[in-house]
C-alpha cells in the first residue's frame, strides 16, 4: 500500500541568407541588427532564466508535493480506498482467468515492529517507517488468503530510488529469507495464515511515492509450504511447483498490482473513489 519527461528543446536554425545590397546599407543593418540583437539576446536570456524558474522550478515542486501528498494517505484516505473491501481481477488467474477478492480483515494501522522478517526489516530500513497498512483477503471459492500491505517510509526519492535499484540488481524481492509476513486475523479463513504458510510473494518499491507495495499468498488450510516461490516465477507458464499449479503467484501478484494501481489513482485525486 513505486513506480519509473525532458523538457521540449528549442533549436535556433541558421538564418537564411538574401542577395547583396548597397555597402551602406548593409553596414546600418548589420549595426541595427547587432543593436537588435543585444537586445533580443537579453530578452531570450532573461526569459530563458524566467521560464526555467516557471517551468523548472514549478516541475519539481509539482512533482515533490505530489511525492508529499502520496506518502500522507495512510492518515488522509478511508480505508476503503486504499483496501476496498471487493478487487476485481479480471485476466489476474492463470491462464487469463478473472478472480476476484473479497477483504476479511483489515490490520490496525501501526508501525513495523514485528511485521517483517528479520533480514527484510534490516534491508528495508534505510527508508524508514512511517506507517504500516496490512489488509487479508480470499479468493472468491475461498481457498486461498493473501495478505497485501502498503509499507509508507520515512525516505525521499533519493533514498527510495536507492532501494528499487537495490531489490532489482540483487534480485531481493526474488529471495525466500525476504518474505513479508502474513497478517492472520483470528476468526476468519485466514486464521491459521502463518509464516510457515506462506507460498508466493511479490515485494515493489516504488520511487515516486514513499511507498513498498507487498503481497504475500497461502492456502485457507493452513497447509504449510515448503518450497514458497515468488509470484514473478510461480506465474510462468511452465512452473510446476505446488504455489505454481494453485495459481498462488497470480493471487499474490494479481491482488498487489491492483492495490497498487488504486493507490496510485487515489494519490492523483484523492476525494475520488477508484474504480
Amino acid at each position: 500500500m513505486a513506480p519509473k519527461t525532458g523538457r521540449p528543446v528549442v533549436s535556433l536554425g541558421e538564418p537564411e541568407l538574401y542577395g547583396d545590397r548597397p555597402r551602406g546599407l548593409r553596414v546600418r543593418s548589420r549595426a541595427v541588427a547587432a543593436g537588435a540583437c543585444l537586445v533580443l539576446g537579453l530578452g531570450l536570456i532573461g526569459g530563458a532564466a524566467t521560464g526555467s524558474w516557471l517551468v523548472g522550478d514549478s516541475g519539481e515542486d509539482g512533482e515533490r508535493s505530489a511525492y508529499v501528498t502520496a506518502g500522507s494517505l495512510w492518515h488522509n484516505v478511508p480505508v476503503d480506498q486504499l483496501f476496498p473491501p471487493t478487487v476485481a481481477g479480471r485476466g489476474a488467474g492463470p491462464g487469463g482467468a478473472d478472480r476476484t477478492w473479497t477483504r476479511i480483515a483489515v490490520a490496525p494501522d501501526s508501525g513495523c515492529t514485528g511485521a517483517f522478517d528479520p533480514l527484510l526489516s534490516k534491508t528495508l530500513a534505510p527508508v524508514g517507517c512511517e506507517r504500516l497498512l496490512r489488509a487479508t483477503y480470499t479468493d472468491a471459492t475461498q481457498s486461498y488468503v493473501t495478505t497485501v500491505g502498503l509499507l509508507f517510509t520515512d525516505g525521499d526519492t533519493t533514498a527510495m530510488r536507492s532501494l528499487a535499484t537495490r531489490f532489482e540488481k540483487e534480485g531481493l524481492a526474488r529471495r525466500s529469507d525476504l518474505m513479508p509476513r502474513p497478517y492472520a486475523a483470528k476468526g476468519t479463513v485466514a486464521a491459521a495464515f502463518g509464516e510457515r504458510q506462506r507460498a508466493s510473494w511479490t515485494v515493489s518499491v516504488l520511487t515516486d511515492a514513499p511507498v513498498v507495495v507487498y503481497a504475500v499468498s497461502g492456502w485457507a488450510d493452513g497447509r504449510t509450504v515448503d518450497a514458497p516461490q515468488p509470484a514473478e516465477e510461480a506465474m510462468e507458464s511452465d512452473s510446476t511447483t505446488a504455489p505454481s499449479q494453485a495459481g498462488l503467484g497470480n493471487e499474490a501478484q494479481g491482488l498487489a498490482d491492483r492495490i497498487e494501481r488504486g493507490f496510485r489513482k487515489t494519490a492523483t485525486s484523492p476525494t475520488e473513489q477508484p474504480s
